[in-house]
């Protein structure tokens, strides 16, 4: 039996999916709860209600940036071949290209857009 989503659900269930994913992204890359709301703007408290399904994601500044967030996390997924430890150490690396730790870099809204375009670029050269 499957269940329909009416129209008025699909933005609390976009941002219940968006939460999700962004927990698990951060965990998979080994990220700590304060880094994480650094990157998508909200306490360590919002991330630890957040990580527990008492606080979900709703349009906003929060919302765009989990969506870039996630977006890293796919991209550098795929180019690790699903490879948890090699995205983790890449994470923490020093990156010349990047010119710093992208962990660091993504805790601020340019360093976060750098390092997505700089995945995607990698992701599927031309």
């Amino acid at each position: 039996m499957s269940v329909a989503v009416h129209r008025q659900d699909a933005p609390a269930n976009a941002g219940m999916v968006l939460s999700k994913a962004t927990i698990r992204a951060a965990d998979r890359l080994g990220l700590s709860q304060k880094i994480l709301g650094n990157v998508i703007g909200l306490s360590e408290s919002v991330i630890s209600r957040m990580r527990s399904g008492d606080y979900v994601l709703e349009r906003g500044k929060p919302f765009e940036l989990a969506t870039l967030f996630v977006r890293l996390y796919r991209s550098l997924d795929a180019i690790v071949g699903g490879d948890e430890a090699s995205a983790r150490a890449w994470m923490r690396g020093d990156n010349l290209a990047l010119r710093g730790t992208p962990a660091e870099l993504i805790q601020k809204v340019q360093g976060l857009l750098h390092v997505v375009q700089y995945l995607d670029s990698r992701r599927a050269p031309i």
